[in-house]
């Protein structure tokens, strides 16, 4: 099992930053890639970020392409996610997860281990 706990989240004026960190902990040595999903208020989680655990390679979706850079601390075996030039759009629950096995960084049946979310609130 693989316990995820995010942290960073709040409520910034539109033009902010905000970095999100994710701490991992149990059996994170089997991690393959960890992601950051995003959910706003009706409707579906949708995918932001990923990173290959080993070699870092980094995938985003188009909406948060050239603001948003993920990354992680193999050490500290945790994953962050800094989001520059934040927009109102961005307000949503943001969860971190993590895969065991290559599959797709972009879908939610990829994952196996979810955090409980951090709220991004950006105000206009």
């Amino acid at each position: 099992q693989v316990q995820l706990v995010e942290s960073g989240g709040g409520l910034v004026q539109a033009g902010g930053s905000l970095r999100l960190s994710c701490a991992a902990s149990g059996r994170t040595f089997s991690t393959y890639a960890m992601g950051w999903f995003r959910q706003a208020p009706g409707k579906e989680r949708e995918f932001v970020a990923a990173i290959r655990w080993s070699g870092g390679n980094s995938y985003y979706a188009d909406s948060v392409k050239g603001r948003f850079t993920i990354s992680r601390d193999n050490a500290k075996n945790t994953v962050y996610l800094q989001m520059n030039s934040l927009k109102p759009e961005d307000t949503a629950l943001y969860y971190c997860a993590s895969q065991r096995f290559a599959g797709s960084y972009y879908y939610e049946w990829a994952y196996q281990y979810w955090g409980q979310g951090t709220q991004v609130t950006v105000s206009s």
